[in-house]
């Protein structure tokens, strides 16, 4: 009888000629052959069963699980991509791989190199710089963006773009302003972030009751959240509790 420990060699052998065979990236060799058990697990949550389950589901259970395992990923393809052809597109991706890395400082740089010529006024830009400026607590400069994309009709007039306008407004002290596109946001946005943001801005101004009111709700949205999604769901809850204290 093979022992445990070679059966777990056998398999993580096995997943290296499937690396090899359908052109995975080759660092996937060197975690299969160091670590043959949790190696071959992780890959084949991340690149067997997305490839067999097949939909949506899978596939974005794939990407999370990759991004747990290599959070600069992204970043490294999009840098590649960049480098290889400097167009607005590539550096819109760097831009936003950056900054989900909170890299914010490079990101707005990229989405300001981006948003040059016939892509000056392109909304993903204007509303990708803005928030990153938002992330560098540099307000002013955001809302004269978040201004600009308002200008472009219903193309700039979006909830992520709203809730965006909200934390501008917020961090200038235009309170009345923050309120209105803080709730037209947090009615429209799918996910917990703009709910939560606003419940936070509600503490502070000192509206507890409605804070309260909007935590309760958050509570009851987030018990009904999908596994994938419960990590992000629990962030933007204890976000909001943190306000009310």
């Amino acid at each position: 009888m093979i022992p445990a420990f070679g059966l777990s060699y056998l398999l993580a052998i096995a997943m290296c000629i499937h690396v090899v065979r359908t052109g995975r990236p080759m660092y996937w060799m060197f975690i299969l052959l160091a670590f043959p058990g949790v190696g071959s697990l992780i890959y084949i949550l991340t690149s067997v069963l997305p490839d067999l389950m097949g939909g949506p589901t899978a596939r974005r259970f794939g990407r999370v699980a990759r991004q747990a395992l290599d959070p600069e990923r992204e970043y490294r393809a999009a840098q590649a991509a960049v480098d290889d052809s400097p167009t607005a597109g590539a550096r819109m991706r760097m831009a936003a791989a950056a900054a989900a890395l909170g890299r914010f400082d490079e990101a707005e740089r990229l989405y300001a190199e981006a948003a040059t010529g016939i892509h000056a006024d392109d909304p993903t830009l204007l509303l990708g710089r803005a928030r990153a400026l938002l992330e560098l607590n540099r307000p002013a400069e955001a809302l004269a963006l978040l201004e600009r994309l308002g200008e472009q009709g219903e193309a700039g007039r979006t909830a992520p773009a709203a809730l965006a306008m909200g934390r501008a407004f917020h961090a200038l002290g235009r309170t009345a302003e923050a309120d209105t596109a803080y709730q037209w946001a947090a009615a429209r946005l799918p996910g917990l972030e703009g709910l939560a943001r606003y419940a936070a801005f509600l503490a502070e101004v000192g509206r507890r009751d409605e804070a309260a009111e909007a935590l309760t709700e958050i509570d009851k949205r987030a018990a009904k959240t999908t596994s994938h999604f419960r990590h992000e769901a629990r962030a933007w809850r204890d976000f909001a509790a943190a306000a009310l204290g």
